[in-house]
């Protein structure tokens, strides 16, 4: 591994692309090393016909414990106290963040440890997530003088208004089984089957047509924001596109005639 690699990246048989992050002396931290090497590894995974899903995972203590608050410290000694500086972070995080819910692949969150601020968000911005019970989440910034703001708009998408609040006014960590609860990760497990839940997930879904499951993901989000009538008139007119999809086809005749799909992702 180069010094500078923070980030792995392993592909298995079944298109399942493991992304590590590799930093565990900073917590993994979103330092701005972190995200440009997962912008990259999202854009190249996007694009990759190889990849079918992707699973977010990361070595040491902590899953992610959000900014690297020393490298955003050292900025303030410039002439602008910061302000050029903190501006790209805020804008390579979002973009990142972006970058997930845009990904036609699924994308799964494999956390084990602690999950803090810009971590969470990183969480939340997943399609999915899986949870050791030993894991915890929370958005502290406001613990420091620096409320969650960013992290704000993924968590704020994923649970209630009032359970988002109570994590963004009070900084409280929340462990993992109460993150189940309140839908910021679908399942909460032993830690000695996170990796094996994790995997059997994402090879389930890998296992379908690439062509639906991009269909539906960018489905999913995009009538999110929209009113009903428009979100019912969206996803009708996605209906009849996919019917006339090859793999719609295949998958509604070997349903019919009781035999295994051959997809085609098309």
């Amino acid at each position: 591994m180069r010094e500078t690699e923070v980030l792995l990246r392993e592909l298995d048989e079944d298109g399942i692309l493991r992304l590590t992050m590799n930093d565990a002396k900073r917590r993994n931290a979103l330092s701005e090393a972190m995200l440009g090497q997962l912008g990259d590894a999202l854009a190249a995974a996007a694009s990759d016909p190889s990849v079918r899903v992707a699973v977010l995972a990361a070595n040491g203590p902590a899953f992610c414990a959000g900014h690297d608050l020393k490298e955003l410290t050292a900025a303030r000694t410039a002439p602008d106290r910061g302000r050029a500086a903190f501006a790209k972070i805020m804008a390579m995080c979002s973009a990142v963040m972006q970058s997930i819910v845009a990904c036609p692949k699924p994308v799964i969150a494999e956390i084990e440890g602690v999950a803090t601020a810009a971590g969470c968000q990183l969480v939340a911005s997943c399609d999915l997530a899986v949870a050791a019970q030993s894991a915890r989440f929370g958005t502290p910034g406001v613990n420091i003088g620096l409320f969650c703001s960013t992290p704000m708009v993924a968590l704020s998408r994923n649970v209630s208004a009032k359970h988002a609040m109570e994590m963004l006014l009070t900084g409280d960590m929340i462990p993992a089984s109460r993150a189940e609860q309140i839908g910021l990760v679908n399942r909460a497990v032993p830690p000695e089957a996170l990796r094996g839940t994790t995997m059997e997930m994402a090879r389930k879904i890998a296992s379908k047509s690439r062509m639906t499951l991009a269909t539906g993901k960018r489905a999913f989000y995009a009538q999110g924001e929209m009113s009903l009538a428009e979100a019912y008139d969206y996803a009708c007119r996605v209906m009849v596109e996919n019917m006339l999809a090859r793999d719609a086809e295949e998958g509604i005749g070997a349903f019919i005639e009781k035999r295994v799909p051959e997809w085609q992702d098309r």
